[in-house]
């Protein structure tokens, strides 16, 4: 557990090193593969304009550029707070073995960060989101779809 406890403190000061040069939020992840650290985010929104760039969104970035890849299975990632629901989709979809996170989302929902009304918003019809949700031209979204799955050559994931 002494090696997990090195890869949480990396993430946390990620986090704070990120928070210290106003580079956005307090949170910093890693990936870890085989022992190594093979990615490393911190929160970058403010400071790039980019509302997806959170600690984990950055380091997965990070990790599957370094490793060439597009899933990291056999991976593990540390990250200095629970996961918000866009980071959780995004680490599903990487797909790694194991998350370790420190602070819990009542911990960052208690200085400013409270992600529920998300949690909330993905179980309500499209028609009572806070935010609209327009089903448009569906047919021809069909389209694609239906491109997609004869297309012989395609990359499965």
């Amino acid at each position: 557990m002494e090696e997990e406890k090195e890869f949480m403190r990396k993430a946390i000061a990620l986090a704070q090193k990120g928070m210290s040069e106003n580079e956005g939020g307090p949170f910093g992840a890693v990936v870890v593969k085989n022992g190594k650290i093979v990615g490393i985010g911190n929160n970058r929104v403010t400071s790039t304009n980019d509302p997806t760039a959170h600690a984990e969104v950055v380091a997965i970035r990070d990790a599957c550029k370094n490793l060439n890849t597009f899933q990291l299975s056999d991976c593990q990632i540390y990250t200095s707070c629970e996961p918000c629901p866009m980071c959780l989709g995004a680490i599903y979809w990487a797909r790694p073995e194991k998350v370790y996170f420190g602070s819990s989302k009542i911990d960052a929902a208690q200085i400013g960060f409270d992600d529920q009304f998300i949690y909330e918003e993905i179980n309500i019809d499209f028609d009572n989101r806070k935010i609209k949700m327009i089903h448009l031209l569906r047919d021809e979204a069909q389209k694609v779809f239906e491109g997609w799955e004869t297309k012989t050559d395609k990359t499965e994931y």
